[in-house]
């Protein structure tokens, strides 16, 4: 196990390097790849040299185990740390979450590329509810800056992004706000950032698409 300080990761990882096994992946990760696509077009998910120092942004995952495991042990399929900028993406790019645990801020995974960044928000979203089975995190300038008009949670700007501390604003925002209802909440302290969730991929894409065009509107 090793601390992982490249690129914007920021957990200790433990990290299995091998190809997944094409009955893990089932259909799900056609799911996941189609919304990735379809997310990347519409300049959601990517790379741009202007913005974010050309970090890769986004990342899209999809639950695996049923809710009825513990917290923490709740596996999820996942695409790679900065795999953003890539047209396209094949299940060479996604990799399983298996274990993650925001008091320690470690991660276990495997597959043929390292986790995302944003592993532990994901994991706290699927700790919420057993309904959520897709998360998608995106870039939307739009949407981010117009959060308040739209009336979207948010965390708290302090808070950074990738770490324990984002994980447990997320349990924050379940607890004070509408987000259960919403499905959808902005990254204060994570610039562009926006998170959508729902039990399916459609629902998930569709929540997402609603603000965005809400925000086009404001």
């Amino acid at each position: 196990m090793a601390a992982v300080s490249e690129g914007v990761i920021k957990f200790a990882a433990e990290h299995a390097h091998r190809p997944l096994p094409a009955h893990e992946l089932g259909g799900l990760a056609d799911e996941l790849l189609g919304w990735r696509a379809v997310l990347h077009q519409l300049g959601l998910v990517g790379r741009d040299p202007t913005r974010y120092e050309g970090a890769a942004y986004g990342n899209l995952s999809a639950r695996l185990a049923p809710f009825g495991s513990e917290p923490g042990h709740r596996p999820f399929l996942v695409t790679g740390t900065q795999t953003g900028g890539k047209p396209d993406l094949g299940e060479s790019d996604l990799c399983v979450v298996s274990f993650y645990d925001y008091h320690r801020n470690f991660v276990r995974s495997r597959g043929a590329v390292l986790p995302s960044s944003e592993s532990m928000t994901h994991g706290a979203v699927y700790d919420l509810w057993g309904s959520v089975r897709f998360v998608f995190h995106v870039h939307a300038p739009r949407v981010w800056r117009a959060a308040r008009k739209l009336d979207l949670p948010a965390t708290r700007d302090e808070v950074a992004y990738g770490t324990p501390e984002m994980a447990l604003e997320v349990q924050r925002l379940f607890r004070t706000t509408a987000l259960r209802s919403l499905g959808v909440f902005v990254m204060g302290g994570h610039e562009d950032g926006v998170v959508a969730f729902g039990p399916t991929a459609r629902d998930t894409g569709a929540a997402l698409l609603e603000v965005v065009a809400r925000a086009h509107r404001a």
